[in-house]
């Protein structure tokens, strides 16, 4: 009886051998292929991306910064981003010129791709310092995937060439600054210093390094064992030191000619940058100063969910660990390393909020607070494994990470090429037109592209006239499209392309999709519009003729309607000179506590802005709505530079009720000013009244029944000092003129009051007693 020979069903020995060495390629090599399949993914979908606001800008300020160091001309010194460094732009600029790249489409899409090669090699750096960390391929892998994982950031590879280049960088100069401790030699810490350098540069904000290395090095320092380690260590710092600064001056040349001076200058310039433009914020308009909560709010809900869950977790493994074992922070460790990762991620957004720097367009200037979140994350998915029980625990925690990393791809496909409008799910993404009434979408101007190429493909044949605030998304076009499609002024124009919510004439937020030819969509909100500009030109009259409805606040060369906090300037007939100069608006608030610490010594905030990139001319006529602040606001003055101004107060209508109740009754005191008390307030008020009686400043000198009333600071003097302009807290209307001015709390003994000129003298003095 014949048995049946069993089955060999193992591999072939050939084909196990293959799997094995395939494993083990990828196990040490699986960070270059993750980074190869993306540069490839890059290549094949460069074209999709559109052209910022941004980059013309960022070439311009790399040819001044060219012809400076070449001799021809000192253009820089004058030229308005002169403070930016080029560390990044020169060399694109050279490579540019070097291939003779001479066409608009080969020129960015160059550039383009040079950006997303540095922003992957960011990531792969970050993949090699989280390996040096923790000693893990898996994690250090995880680590890379975050990195290379995070939409907005994704998009920005292609197209931004100042905050991705930074964040990349920051990411490449946290690695260095692990290898020179590791290492704890002189080229390695130079190298190190290299790197800060660079970083430096592209933004200025990397200084933050240059303390961070130096007071780790002091730790080192005092913790030596005896003098031979004590004067390596110093020269290792020096070293730093050395290239750090070398490094700073060479690749930046604006500060050649002045280092010192540059540098500070380069060094304040971001606080007050971007003042004038207006954003949309949580469903409000606000211009210039941001809310406490703008950065962490953006950061939050644009964020993937993943990162943010995991950094808090690697966050908490760390702050237990440091009291568990806090000295172990101080010494070169690996927890020390951590501690720097969260001072790198909190200390710069608790300073924005406290120094309350202008952030706009979200928070792409702290873009690079994000390779410290990659970080702590895996800190956290590492603490999890290790804490939690082997099996379905671990299990458990690796299927999730997985599914969200998972999630992120699939979303980002879902999004594409528009992933820099990517939101989780903290925000309502589903309820038609809701979020872009929230928040700005295609802030950057991407969508044009997609608008022109639209156009392209409808009208093959003919000339195609196109209005557009941001056309620089046609130079992607071929050369024919480029020639048929020209970018003209609205009264000659047949086509519109919109690409964000407006701002309408009428003060409402709106996606203009109405007698759309074209739209493009992400998350149920309107992000690009194509239509016929005689169809615009119809929906603009509706909404200009519902200004004319409005509070006529003013006439001058605009007159200027108000509803709410909305404003809009109208001229009829208008001609394009007149919207030549910039708009601005200075206001003075109620509550002097409303402005920024910065501008309250001033007393009012200031911003500008031009009709360029809101207003609207249609039919001979000119619309440019604008926003006053959300605070209260007492007064403003608004008009064009070196052209004509106005100044208008808010509380005129409550002056005139209030002076016509006060006048009503006797004075208490009868002078060049009537003086009246009423609820909380001491009232001047005099009729008739001219603009010389209130040029002389007020005094207002106190005395409280109980001396402990007075602040400290005057209490050596007996009185209390509350002098004020009649700017502060008065008006003049009707040939009147009526200042009130706030009322202690506390109890008062006597008051004397009246104006006077410094030099010369009071002008006149009343006086009040308590009783009064």
């Amino acid at each position: 009886m014949l048995e049946a020979t069993p089955k060999n069903t193992a591999a072939p020995p050939r084909i196990a051998a293959y799997c094995r060495a395939a494993a083990n390629f990828l196990t040490n090599h699986g960070a270059l292929v993750v980074c190869a399949v993306f540069l490839l993914a890059g290549v094949l979908i460069l074209d999709d991306y559109g052209i910022s606001w941004d980059e013309d800008t960022h070439r311009q300020t790399a040819t001044a910064n060219l012809d400076y160091i070449l001799g021809n001309g000192v253009a820089l010194l004058g030229h308005s981003d002169r403070e930016y460094g080029v560390a990044f732009q020169l060399p694109l600029l050279l490579a540019e010129r070097v291939l003779g790249l001479a066409d608009s489409r080969d020129i960015y899409l160059f550039r383009h791709i040079l950006i997303h090669i540095f922003f992957i090699a960011g990531g792969f750096f970050c993949y090699r310092l989280v390996y040096r960390l923790f000693g893990s391929r898996v994690i250090a892998f995880f680590a890379l995937l975050l990195y290379l994982l995070h939409p907005r950031l994704y998009a920005h590879s292609f197209f931004n060439g100042k905050d991705v280049p930074f964040f990349s960088m920051f990411i490449i100069a946290l690695y260095l600054m692990e290898r020179a401790f590791r290492r704890d030699t002189v080229g390695a810490f130079i190298l190190c210093g290299v790197g800060v350098g660079l970083l430096t540069n592209i933004r200025v904000m990397g200084i933050m390094l240059f303390p961070a290395v130096m007071a780790m090095r002091g730790i080192d320092l005092g913790l030596a064992a005896g003098g031979a380690e004590r004067r390596r260590i110093l020269l290792t710092g020096g070293g730093f030191v050395l290239a750090a600064v070398i490094t700073l001056y060479a690749a930046w040349p604006y500060l050649w000619s002045n280092p010192g001076g540059h540098f500070v200058e380069a060094l304040l310039m971001p606080s007050d940058y971007g003042g004038g433009l207006q954003q949309l914020f949580r469903g409000r308009w606000i211009t210039g100063e941001v809310p406490p909560d703008y950065a962490p709010v953006w950061f939050a809900i644009t964020t993937p969910p993943l990162a943010l869950l995991l950094g808090l977790v690697g966050a908490a493994a760390l702050a237990d660990q440091g009291i568990a074992r806090p000295r172990s922070i101080f010494g070169n460790s690996r927890r020390r390393f951590g501690l720097l990762l969260v001072a790198c991620f909190t200390l710069p957004a608790a300073a924005v909020i406290l120094l309350e720097s202008n952030l706009y367009n979200g928070w792409r200037h702290l873009y690079f607070i994000y390779a410290p979140v990659c970080l702590l994350a895996t800190l956290g998915l590492g603490w999890l494994l290790r804490a939690l029980p082997a099996g379905h625990w671990r299990a458990g925690v690796v299927g999730l990470a997985g599914a969200g990393v998972g999630l992120t791809v699939l979303q980002m496909m879902q999004l594409h090429p528009y992933q820099q409008i990517y939101f989780n799910f903290l925000v309502d993404r589903e309820t038609p037109e809701h979020l872009g009434s929230q928040y700005y979408l295609d802030y950057w101007g991407l969508s044009p592209l997609e608008g022109f190429r639209y156009l392209a493909a409808a009208y093959p044949e003919g000339q195609i006239k196109v209005f557009v605030h941001q056309g620089n998304g046609r130079r992607l076009l071929p050369a024919a499209d480029r020639e048929r499609i020209g970018i003209t002024v609205p009264e000659n124009a047949e086509f519109y392309i919109g690409f964000q919510p407006e701002l309408t004439i009428d003060g409402r937020l709106a996606s203009r999709r109405e007698d759309a030819l074209y739209t493009r969509r992400i998350y149920n909100d309107t992000v690009l519009v194509v239509a016929r500009y005689a169809d615009l030109r119809r929906q603009w009259e509706r909404e200009y003729q519902s200004v004319k409805t409005w509070e006529l606040l003013a006439s001058s060369k605009f007159d200027l309607y108000r509803k709410g906090n909305a404003l809009t300037y109208v001229r009829e007939p208008c001609e394009r000179s007149d919207r030549d100069g910039r708009f601005y608006i200075e206001v003075v608030p109620r509550a002097v506590e409303d402005l920024l610490r910065r501008h309250r010594e001033r007393g009012y905030d200031i911003r500008s802005f031009s009709f360029y990139y809101y207003g609207k001319r249609f039919d001979g006529k000119c619309a440019l709505p604008a926003l006053l602040p959300d605070y209260p606001v007492a007064r403003f003055r608004t008009g064009q530079q070196d052209d004509w101004d106005v100044k208008i107060d808010l509380r005129v209508p409550e002056y005139r009720a209030e002076y016509a109740a006060v006048t009503a009754g006797a004075p208490l005191v009868q002078s060049e000013f009537n003086l009246y008390r009423r609820d909380k307030g001491l009232i001047y008020a005099k009729e008739p009244c001219a603009a010389e009686d209130v040029a002389a400043r007020f005094y207002l000198h106190i005395w409280p029944a109980r001396e402990s009333d007075l602040p400290v600071g005057r209490r050596e003097f007996g009185f209390d000092n509350r002098d004020f302009s009649f700017e502060q807290y008065g008006a003049r209307f009707d040939d009147r003129c009526l200042a009130v001015a706030p009322w202690p709390d506390y109890r008062v003994k006597e008051v004397r009051t009246g104006q006077f000129i410094p030099g010369q003298g009071q002008l006149w003095q009343g006086k009040l007693t308590g009783g009064q």
